[in-house]
C-alpha cells in the first residue's frame, strides 16, 4: 500500500481507544473546572478562567489531531531525526533570557501571544518518534552491538541535559525511562541492557540528591508529617484530600482542599481533588480508564508487529510506556508513595502544551490502528477477489 493511497483514504478509527481517550479528556475538563474555581476567581474574577483555557487547548488538540489522522506513518518515520533536532532547538531557545518564560524558578515556556508552548512536551513525542525509526533502521546494530544501544542514549542524553537546565527533572526521567523501554523491546541483549541500566538509574538518583530542592522533596516525601506546614505541606494536604474522599467522595465541587489549602490543585495535584470529590470509586474508575487506554495502545503495537510494521509497533510501545509511566508517577506522587516530580496527569491536568501534544500523540496512535485496518480491509478484498 503506497503512502499516496493511504493519505487519500480516511483510516477507520479504533473506537474503543477513541472512546477511552475522549472519556479521560471529558473527566479532565470537569475536574479542572471544579478544582480551579477558587483560584480562577482570585486570578481573574472569572471562576471558569482555567476551564475555558483548558477547553481551548483541548479544542486545539482535537483539531490538530484530526489533521494528523491524514498523515501516513511514513511521514513521521522519515522526519524523525529532524523532529528531534527541532525539539532540541526549542529546548535551547527556552533557556534564552527574554524568550523563555520563568515561572517558579523554571524556564519551561515560550510565549506565543496569549498562549504558551512547553517544548518539553514536544520533546517526549519527538524522542519516541526518532527512537522508533532508529531501532528499525539500525535493528541489527541495536541487537548485536553495545554501541548501537549506546548511541541513541547519548543523543537523548543531550536532550535530558537540556531538560535539566530548565530544570525539568520529571520530564528527563520520562524521556530516558521510555527510551530504555523501547530499546529493550527492540531486542537489546539483556546483559548490555542491565550493565547500562545501573549507571542510568544511579545517575538519575544522584541528580535527585545533589540539588538541594530535590533532596528536600525526597526527605519530605519519606515523612511529610514531620514538617506538615513546611516542606511536607503539599503532600500532607493531598493526603488529607484522599482521607476526606473515603468511598464515594464528598461530591463534585464540594472539595475543601482546593480552597487554597492544596497548592497546584488543578495541575499536578488534580488527582487528589478527584479522590476527595469522587472518592475511592472515582479513583479506581480513573485508574481503570488509563489502564484500558494503555492496554489498547499495546494491543495496537502487537498487531503492528505481527503485520510486519516495526516502526508503528515501537512507536505505540513507546507512547504506551510514556502514558503509563507518567500517569503512574503523577498518581503515586498524589498518593504519597513517590516524591514530587512536577508531572501532570496526561489528558486531565491543566496545562495547554501537555493536553494538546497528548491529543496529537493519540491521533498518531489512531492513525497506526487505522492503517492496520486499511491493510486488513485490502487483504480481505484481495482474498475475496482471488476466490
Amino acid at each position: 500500500m503506497s503512502d499516496t493511497s493511504v493519505l487519500l483514504r480516511r483510516p477507520p478509527l479504533d473506537l474503543p481507544l477513541l472512546i477511552g481517550v475522549l472519556g479521560i479528556l471529558l473527566l479532565g475538563l470537569i475536574m479542572v473546572g471544579s478544582a480551579s474555581i477558587t483560584i480562577a476567581a482570585d486570578h481573574s474574577d472569572n471562576p471558569f478562567y482555567f476551564l475555558i483555557r483548558q477547553g481551548i487547548y483541548v479544542g486545539i488538540g482535537l483539531v490538530l489531531g484530526w489533521q494528523i489522522l491524514r498523515l501516513p506513518l511514513r511521514f513521521w518515520e522519515r522526519l524523525g531525526p529532524y523532529l528531534l533536532l527541532f525539539s532540541m532547538g526549542l529546548l535551547i531557545i527556552v533557556l534564552i533570557p527574554g524568550i523563555g518564560r520563568n515561572v517558579n524558578g523554571s524556564s519551561r515556556w515560550i510565549g506565543l501571544g496569549p498562549l504558551t508552548v512547553q517544548p518539553s512536551e514536544l520533546a517526549k513525542l519527538f524522542a519516541i518518534i526518532y527512537l522508533s525509526g532508529y531501532v528499525v533502521r539500525r535493528s541489527h546494530e541495536v541487537q548485536r552491538s553495545a554501541w548501537g544501544f549506546i548511541k541513541p542514549l547519548l543523543v537523548l542524553g543531550v536532550m535530558a541535559f537540556l531538560l535539566l537546565l530548565e530544570p525539568d527533572f520529571g520530564t528527563s526521567v520520562v524521556v530516558l525511562t521510555t527510551s530504555m523501554g523501547v530499546l529493550f523491546l527492540a531486542g537489546v541483549r539483556i546483559w548490555q541492557f542491565v550493565v547500562l541500566l545501573f549507571p542510568v538509574v544511579f545517575g538519575l538518583m544522584g541528580l535527585a540528591v545533589v540539588a538541594p530542592y530535590r533532596l528536600q522533596r525526597v526527605l519530605s516525601f519519606l515523612d511529610p508529617w514531620q514538617d506538615a506546614f513546611g516542606k511536607g505541606y503539599q503532600l500532607t494536604q493531598a493526603l488529607i484530600a484522599f482521607g476526606r474522599g473515603e468511598w464515594l467522595g464528598v461530591g463534585l465541587g464540594a472539595s475543601v482542599q482546593k480552597l487554597h489549602y492544596l497548592p497546584e490543585a488543578h495541575t499536578d495535584f488534580l488527582f487528589s481533588v478527584i479522590a476527595e470529590e469522587l472518592g475511592l470509586a472515582g479513583v479506581l474508575f480513573i485508574i481503570g480508564l488509563f489502564s484500558f487506554v494503555v492496554w489498547r495502545i499495546f494491543d495496537i503495537a502487537e498487531r503492528a508487529e505481527k503485520a510486519g510494521n516495526p516502526f508503528a509497533a515501537y512507536l505505540c510501545y513507546g507512547v504506551g510506556l510514556w502514558i503509563a509511566f507518567q500517569a503512574f508517577i503523577n498518581i503515586g506522587v498524589n498518593m504519597g508513595i513517590l516524591p514530587t516530580k512536577g508531572l501532570t496527569l496526561p489528558l486531565m491536568s491543566y496545562g495547554g502544551s501537555s493536553v494538546t501534544i497528548t491529543c496529537m500523540t493519540m491521533a498518531i496512535i489512531l492513525r497506526v490502528a487505522g492503517e492496520l485496518g486499511l491493510v486488513a480491509q485490502e487483504h480481505r478484498t484481495a482474498t475475496r477477489g482471488a476466490a
